[in-house]
């Protein structure tokens, strides 16, 4: 299956995360081939990562062949040595991430197959969801059993209360035997997690997230014994198997959360899942119960746990992916079409 063209595009967004503005969220790279069969995947890295794409990457791949899972992980260590001088991280691997997942998608539909399915065995055909965002009552009457709540240190005392408040109602609402857990978005420090470790002790909090930024390996590391039985997660902001060497190095985290769309694709992410098993992590995909992620789960290493986003009741939020599965009672279960199953949304081209 010989590659005709490979083309990148950035959505017609209405409803983006404010703190990646209007050109920095997720990108839709197309790969056509000879075959007739077309693969779609998702990258990160917004307006710029599209430009990588269309020039440099599209001048690599254009003409080439693959009709392997082997082949498919020769082009991306091609793409990633090509992109070293300014790449390695960030922009470029996101792009990388999304010509990856084009060609997963296109190689499943050619041999009729799941992604799922060209990983490996599926041994998680339906996968436990939590449910990342503010709505928690609207989460609870869904039917989820795990929740993950957004708190940030603004530098008021409140804020301790305010996260009390929020794990008490959590607690509350979704039962004892639920997994309760917060994402801190890089605004705690070491004495703020300490403290909170000690407030929220009684809430039986599964794990806390990002609490220090990815530059300080050593730093999460060390609250590890500190916060125990919660766990430190984080690596939604590491790329490629490379970039969590290091974090296998320090020992920063208990929970590996690489995301499928930025962290390099699928063949990084399978890189990623093998070394944070054999180093005994647990490795829960960011935005995970997104389809792109949701395949991996389901035929490798990774916990059974997937991440989705409701956002709120009645909320509005563009839906750019169409036939993605969809949490029932608080699990997703892949589908058994070919590739990704999903189709692009032509209307916000």
């Amino acid at each position: 299956m010989k590659i005709r063209s490979v083309s990148a595009l950035y959505p017609r967004y209405r409803n983006v995360v404010k703190s990646w503005r209007t050109n920095l969220w997720q990108i839709v790279v197309r790969v056509e081939t000879d075959t007739g069969v077309t693969g779609y995947g998702y990258g990160g890295g917004g307006r710029a990562a599209v430009e990588v794409v269309n020039g440099h990457f599209a001048e690599i791949l254009n003409g080439r062949s693959f009709d392997s899972t082997g082949d498919i992980e020769s082009l991306w260590d091609e793409l990633y040595e090509a992109s070293i001088p300014y790449g390695r991280k960030g922009v470029a691997i996101m792009a990388l991430s999304g010509v990856d997942l084009a060609l997963w998608d296109a190689l499943g539909k050619a041999e009729r197959k799941p992604v799922a399915e060209l990983i490996g065995r599926v041994t998680k055909p339906r996968v436990r969801a939590y449910a990342t965002g503010a709505d928690t009552e609207w989460y609870a009457e869904l039917g989820f059993s795990a929740h993950k709540m957004p708190h940030r240190w603004t530098g008021s005392p409140e804020d301790y209360d305010s996260a009390v408040a929020a794990a008490k109602r959590a607690r509350e609402l979704f039962g004892p035997s639920a997994e309760i857990m917060f994402d801190v978005y890089m605004s705690w420090d070491a004495d703020v997690t300490t403290e909170m470790s000690k407030r929220l002790s009684e809430f039986n909090m599964h794990w806390f997230e990002d609490v220090l930024t990815p530059d300080e390996l050593e730093g999460n590391a060390a609250l590890r014994p500190v916060v125990k039985p919660t766990l430190i997660a984080g690596g939604e902001h590491e790329f490629t198997h490379v970039g969590f060497a290091d974090v296998t190095r320090t020992g920063a985290y208990d929970v590996w959360q690489p995301d499928i769309t930025w962290c390099g694709g699928i063949t990084a992410g399978l890189r990623i899942v093998k070394t944070g098993v054999e180093h005994g992590a647990q490795v829960v995909p960011h935005r995970g119960g997104e389809v792109w992620g949701l395949h991996l789960i389901a035929a490798s290493g990774c916990e059974d746990f997937g991440e989705v986003l409701p956002g709120a009741r009645n909320g509005d939020r563009d839906e750019l992916w169409l036939g993605e599965p969809q949490a029932r009672d608080g699990f997703l279960e892949i589908s058994d079409e070919s590739g990704f199953g999903v189709r692009l949304n032509e209307s916000m081209l």
